[in-house]
This record gives C-alpha cells, sequence and structure tokens, in this order.
C-alpha cells in the first residue's frame, strides 16, 4: 500500500500545474497593460481633439453658410461665396470608382497569392512586388499620370465618347486630366492595401475549413467563394475601407491628375476636384473666412469618412457568418 501511494504521489509530481510566475513577471504584465489601456486613450484623445479643432476653426463658416455650403456649387473667395459641392462630388465619384474596380482586383489577387495557385518561389516574390506599391510616394504616381496615363487613356477616352456620345459621362472636349484619370490613378494606389489585407485575411483561417469543406466534396472553388471569403469577409471589408479612407484622402497624385476645377459637371471625363486636393491647393495662401470655409470642408470629409466606417461596421453585422 505504501509503494502503491508513493507511486501515484509521484505521478501526481509529474503532472503537477507549472509553478506561479514571480512578483516581477506580473508587475511586467500589469505594467504592460497599463500602457496599451494608455496609448488606446491617448489615439482616441487625439482623434477628438482633432475633430474639436476643427470644429472650432470651422465655426464662422458653419454660422456663414450653414448645411448650404453642402449643396451649394459656387466657390468665389473674391466675393466671399463658399460652397464645398462639387468637391463633395469629385470624392465620392473618383473614391466610388477607384473601389468598384480595387476590390475586385485586389481580392482576386490575395486569392491567387494566398491559396496554392503558384509555387512559392515565385509566390513570394509576386506578393513582395505587389505590396511595394504601397511604398511609392505618391508624387511619382502623379507624375506617372501625366506623362504615360493621361496620354493613353486619350485614345479611350475618344472611343468612349464615339461609343456611348449620347451619354453625360463622356464628352469629347474633357479628354485629358479630369476625375477618370484621377481615379484610375488611385485604383493603383489601394489596390495593395486591399490585396495585403485580404490575403493576409484568408492565410489566417484555420486548415480544417479547407480540408472540412474539401472532404464533403466541394471544388476548389467552390471552397473560396462559399467558404473562405464568407469566414474572411471582416477582413475584407476592413481592408476595403481603409483602402477607401487612403482614396478620399489623397492629395498629390489626385491635385495632379484631376483638372483642380471647382465647377460641378457630370462628365466622368471632365476636370473636377476633391476636398482633399481643394485643401492643399488654397490653404497656403488663405485667410480670414476662406480659412473657415476650408475648415468646413475639411469638416465634411472628416464626416464623410466616419459614415463610411460606420456604414461597414453594418454591413460586416449583418453578414458576418458567425
Amino acid at each position: 500500500m505504501t509503494s502503491h501511494a508513493q507511486s501515484k504521489s509521484s505521478q501526481a509530481s509529474d503532472y503537477s500545474p507549472i509553478s506561479s510566475r514571480s512578483g516581477k513577471e506580473k508587475t511586467v504584465d500589469r505594467s504592460f497593460v497599463i500602457v496599451t489601456q494608455i496609448l488606446a486613450i491617448a489615439v482616441a484623445g487625439l482623434l477628438i481633439f482633432i475633430a474639436v479643432q476643427v470644429c472650432i476653426d470651422a465655426i464662422p463658416a458653419i454660422q456663414e453658410y450653414g448645411l448650404g455650403f453642402i449643396w451649394t456649387s459656387a466657390w468665389d473667395p473674391v466675393n466671399q461665396v463658399y460652397g464645398a459641392l462639387p468637391m463633395i462630388y469629385g470624392t465620392m465619384v473618383t473614391s466610388a470608382i477607384a473601389l468598384l474596380f480595387a476590390l475586385p482586383l485586389g481580392v482576386g489577387t490575395a486569392i491567387f497569392l494566398s491559396e496554392g495557385f503558384l509555387p512559392q518561389s515565385i509566390r513570394t516574390p509576386l506578393t513582395f512586388m505587389v505590396e511595394l506599391l504601397a511604398a511609392i510616394p505618391s508624387i511619382v504616381y502623379g507624375l506617372w499620370g501625366i506623362f504615360v496615363l493621361i496620354p493613353f487613356l486619350k485614345p479611350i477616352g475618344g472611343w468612349l465618347h464615339d461609343t456611348f456620345g449620347w451619354f453625360f459621362l463622356f464628352q469629347r472636349e474633357y479628354i485629358g486630366p479630369g476625375l477618370f484619370p484621377a481615379s484610375i490613378i488611385l485604383i493603383v494606389m489601394i489596390l495593395p492595401i486591399i490585396t495585403a489585407i485580404s490575403r493576409d485575411s484568408l492565410a489566417s483561417l484555420p486548415p480544417s475549413l479547407r480540408q472540412a469543406s474539401m472532404g464533403l466534396g466541394a471544388t476548389r472553388w467552390t471552397t473560396i467563394f462559399r467558404v473562405l471569403i464568407p469566414a474572411a469577409f471582416s477582413g475584407i471589408v476592413g481592408g476595403a475601407m481603409l483602402a477607401l479612407g487612403r482614396a478620399m484622402g489623397e492629395t498629390m497624385a489626385v491635385t495632379l491628375l484631376i483638372g483642380n476645377s471647382n465647377n460641378l459637371n457630370l462628365s466622368i471625363l471632365a476636370p473636377g476636384n476633391t476636398i482633399a486636393s481643394l485643401l492643399a491647393n488654397q490653404f497656403a495662401e488663405a485667410s480670414g473666412m476662406q480659412v473657415a470655409a476650408l475648415m468646413y470642408a475639411g469638416l465634411v470629409l472628416f464626416l464623410m469618412t466616419l459614415i463610411v466606417n460606420m456604414i461597414a461596421e453594418f454591413i460586416i453585422r449583418q453578414v458576418k457568418p458567425y
């Protein structure tokens, strides 16, 4: 009996839990939690501070123009008449066109790079090259757009006019700098963001999802579209929203290609403007009410990005499969 009890005691000691951590380790853990909480609060506080400061600087324009600032088309610093509708329209159109084309391209590229369609020796350099697009300065994209993209798009714009000349979106007299070239350059700029985040979302899924789907007889493409993409949906939408925010706030490349016209024209080939380009062009020389109007425009852009993120959160909650 004694030997049997001793053997059970030795077996119990073999499976005894790990000794508790030292007081120093607990202190380090508590300090790390406190630091991360402080940093999170600091980020939220910084965001609130920026929003409040922009609101304060925009108060004179808000009091002067009210909500009419949003749907007024005139922007005349000489007569102190300001309206942001052409800039809001340009921001929404260029961002929407960019996201419309970049989202399927980015998700398709992510699937191509993450689901074993290529050997590792080829997949790794391609992944690096796609992510390298995000590191190129926006001014380089703008210069490339001026000297390469616009001359390339001119015959395409002529074809659109000749084929769909009856449609107001394609007018020959506007072939050149305008909303369409700015949208194309935004597609290239936001593509690596969508691709990288979508690829990481797909790669982080447990292998059991793929194995279970294949085991039930699903094909490779059925597994991708019916299992993997729904499971990674929140990450894909998050990447799309980050890309949309980049497109809405992009300044230098768009400024060089959009034509910087404050007139409202529905043709996507026409020169236009965005809120970010307006701020870049006019803020350095602005004074008085013009500064307040520019701050008001910046506040509108701030609210637009907030609404976009709220819509994205709503979509994720409604479509999330679990």
